[in-house]
């Protein structure tokens, strides 16, 4: 059992460049303290400063080959940059393509020369955990084809692209055989429009409010963004969103009366994103409520902070022989996890997770034991089958 957490990345794009940046600026945190912008310095034993980052792929001329550390800030990376990040020595390897390069993204990036590096031998090699997917929206194949890769390896995963992995049985089948962790789908930031959106959807419902009408525009000027114009790649970000919303919801809507998903690109914004929430109901006696929001955030640092401690879960996943979906911190840290549950229930399930008191089907089976390899009993009192909202695999 390591010390550390040995994490390898799947695209270096602004999520990547803000994950790698955050290690660095929190590096001495005190966990004693109340740091702002962590959930968690200390998670199960593990701190910020325990994460490592041991093996890098990308595609884009301007990153393979390079440092790890000084590949965050090339090609069309255009984050905040709040940490100043020397050399990693890690080099970024050429990746496989498939389908993650889509027609807009095209334009602006040129795939390095060479063929695809020895994915499985590399992640063996360099002792990798955890692997991260931060591969572009739409990279359907590419998504499974990595996932192949990273079981083959025996690595947990975190995948933050809203390609169904974690929330699929077949999927989930197949890291329990290799017993092996994986938290997914659709990473849900710390703070940002779909996590609001569906804590107003709950409070609307638990007060009593009929949701009739809502939406939910997003705009940026990332490559994320840019990606997102072509609207075939959509398909399954628009499900992911839309149904983390209506998760919360105890009536139907009818679809022609919710609009969630990313709306346009504004090159000047950068790696700010821009959400614009409405949303209509009827309340006591029938009278009209409606809400107005507007979020502005920088969109990847607003990620990272979930990863940070995504990886850490799944590395406690590793340590305690669990395998399968973790579906505690999947219902936090994600838009589409196996199960649904309220935020507060997810956070309450995550925390329990954390301190080992609950294993990696706490809501879907209860009483399964913390330790597949030495089994402890957990307190199914914790979790009730009211909490379990199957997610279906029909997309």
């Amino acid at each position: 059992m390591s010390s550390k957490v040995r994490v390898a990345i799947i695209g270096v794009g602004n999520c990547a460049s803000s994950l790698i940046q955050g290690v660095e600026f929190y590096r001495n945190a005190r966990a004693e303290d109340y740091v702002p912008g962590l959930m968690h310095v200390n998670l199960g034993g593990y701190h910020v400063n325990d994460i490592e980052f041991s093996a890098a792929f990308d595609i884009d001329k301007e990153k393979v080959g390079y440092d790890l550390g000084e590949a965050i800030w090339r090609g069309q990376n255009n984050t905040v940059k709040f940490a100043e990040v020397g050399s990693l020595g890690v080099p970024v390897h050429r990746g496989m393509t498939h389908d993650g390069l889509g027609k807009y993204l095209s334009e602006v990036i040129v795939k390095a020369p060479g063929p695809t590096a020895d994915i499985v031998k590399i992640l063996k090699d360099t002792g990798t955990d955890v692997v991260v997917n931060y591969l572009p929206v739409g990279s359907e194949m590419a998504t499974k084809w990595y996932t192949e890769q990273i079981l083959e390896a025996g690595c947990a995963m975190v995948n933050c692209m809203p390609v169904f992995i974690g929330r699929e049985q077949y999927w989930r089948q197949r890291f329990e055989e290799r017993g092996l962790p994986i938290i997914g789908d659709d990473i849900k930031s710390q703070v940002g429009s779909t996590i609001i959106h569906r804590v107003l959807t709950r409070l609307f419902q638990e007060r009593g409010i009929k949701l009739e009408h809502t939406y939910q525009l997003n705009f940026g000027g990332n490559t994320d963004f840019l990606n997102m114009l072509e609207r075939d790649r959509l398909v399954s970000k628009k499900i992911s969103k839309t149904n983390s919303v209506l998760s919360q919801m105890q009536h139907e809507v009818a679809a022609e009366d919710v609009h969630i998903g990313p709306s346009d690109y504004v090159p000047w914004l950068k790696d700010r994103k821009w959400a614009h929430i409405r949303m209509e109901g009827k309340a006591f006696g029938e009278v009209p409520l409606s809400v107005d929001l507007k979020l502005e955030v920088h969109d990847s640092p607003n990620s990272a902070g979930i990863v940070i401690d995504a990886v850490r879960c799944c590395k406690l996943g590793l340590d305690r022989g669990l395998s399968g979906a973790l579906e505690g911190p999947s219902s936090y840290f994600m838009k589409s996890p196996a199960f649904q549950v309220s935020d507060e229930r997810a956070h309450e399930l995550t925390e329990l997770f954390i301190e080992g008191k609950v294993g990696a089907a706490c809501i879907s089976d209860p009483e399964s034991p913390v330790q597949r390899r030495s089994p402890a009993v957990p307190d199914p009192a914790r979790v009730t089958a009211a909490d379990q909202t199957p997610v279906s695999s029909q997309a």
